[in-house]
């Protein structure tokens, strides 16, 4: 009787890693594609929001709904992103949980390939959900005040920051043993840091020890650099503060993820 050795791997280069990066990240878009109705929540999500926030706020908040639609469209487009990169959680999760992972483990291809994948593929779910709520705030009225090129260049700080800010659920989702519980742990973690910033209303207006948690807030940061492109204020502070904000997120949070994809695999 003879006995079969496994061989070990062999290590995969940069470019062919990069290569098999997007191909997971092509499988992560045709999934989106192929079943549409996970789109449901980034579709209808931005306009419940708008509608709530607007119309029954805005009147109280700002004295017109008009005029505080184009101080909130920014802000909930931050919002609303952000929330959508729990998905990466769930989604991770039940990959796991299926053996999908380990369909992954037994190709050659780079053990970090799919994770970069999941990441990269849910920026179109991102995507989607600014395109539904800036296109339903222009129906209401919500203009670019700086240009369309300044608009979008506000999408894609957004579309970065959700990026990095992604590692955290994709490391929640790999650690724990079920969607449900991860959908609860990003709820508590996402709902609080949202909220308590100036999403829905100016930082000068909150309590003052609020304020100092406020004024330092990524989500602040974020929105901030957004109100400014779209619709003219400081635009460098802001975008540099998301940018050092997004990079230590990803310096701390994604060797933890990759960590816990290994330790699932």
């Amino acid at each position: 009787m003879t006995v079969e050795t496994i061989a070990e791997p062999q290590r995969v280069g940069l470019l062919a890693a990069i290569k098999h990066s997007g191909t997971l990240t092509w499988r992560n878009l045709l999934k989106v594609r192929n079943s549409p109705e996970q789109l449901v929540d980034v579709i209808i999500q931005p306009i419940v929001f708008v509608i709530i926030f607007a119309f029954l706020f805005g009147g109280a908040i700002s004295g017109d709904w008009r005029a505080y639609l184009q101080f909130l469209v920014p802000g909930l487009m931050v919002q609303t992103v952000l929330f959508a990169t729990m998905g990466i959680g769930v989604a991770l999760n039940a990959d796991a949980n299926k053996g999908i992972v380990d369909r992954f483990r037994s190709l050659p291809i780079a053990r970090w390939a799919p994770l970069a994948g999941a990441v990269f593929g849910d920026a179109g779910r991102y995507v989607i959900s600014m395109v539904a709520l800036v296109g339903f705030g222009s129906i209401l009225g919500f203009r670019f005040q700086n240009g369309l090129l300044a608009g979008l260049a506000a999408c894609l700080v957004t579309l970065g920051f959700a990026l990095a800010l992604c590692c955290i659920p994709a490391t929640v989702g790999l650690t724990v043993k079920n969607p449900q519980t991860v959908q609860g742990i990003g709820f508590i973690v996402m709902f609080p840091l949202t909220i308590i910033s100036n999403v829905l209303v100016k930082t000068e207006t909150l309590p003052t020890w609020l304020q100092a948690w406020v004024k330092v807030s990524p989500v602040t940061q974020v929105v901030n650099a957004t109100r400014g492109l779209m619709l003219g204020g400081p635009v460098a502070e802001p975008v540099l503060y998301t940018a050092l904000w997004g990079v230590g997120i990803v310096i701390v949070f994604a060797p933890l993820a990759v960590r816990a994809y290994f330790r699932r695999t």
